[in-house]
């Protein structure tokens, strides 16, 4: 587990380009919907260049940093995971297929076994 501690925006500045980038976001959507006579690629235009708008604010906060760090980050760590090949893939997808058929077996036969001795042996029924 990480010890690191959870950090939250507690400057001036960035709560406000916070707030502007969701009020920018906001406006889009509204936009949208009140150019519903016009054709719908004004429409999305509007709408995605608010996105692009409050994506852009949002970046320049101090916290857009910070997420884009982390994005950089995570793309790092993805490069470096080894990928199974085709092969190895193909063969522990049969494995467990193969276990999952086993254990399903074992089941019914430890299903049918208790039914039984409770049905048959304890009950009396047929």
């Amino acid at each position: 587990m990480s010890n690191t501690n959870v950090e939250t925006v507690n400057r001036g500045p960035d709560r406000v380009k916070l707030g502007l980038a969701i009020v920018v976001l906001a406006a889009g959507i509204v936009g949208y919907s009140l150019l519903e006579t016009q054709p719908g690629i004004v429409r999305v235009g509007v709408f995605l260049a608010s996105v692009i708008a409050a994506a852009f604010i949002a970046w320049t906060s101090e916290t857009g940093k910070r997420a884009v760090g982390y994005l950089k980050d995570s793309y790092y760590e993805v490069k470096r995971v080894h990928w199974p090949s085709r092969k190895e893939t193909t063969q522990m997808t049969a494995i467990v297929f193969a276990f999952v058929a086993v254990m399903a077996v074992l089941l019914w036969v430890i299903d049918r076994g208790l039914e039984w001795v409770i049905y048959g042996l304890l009950l009396g029924w047929k």
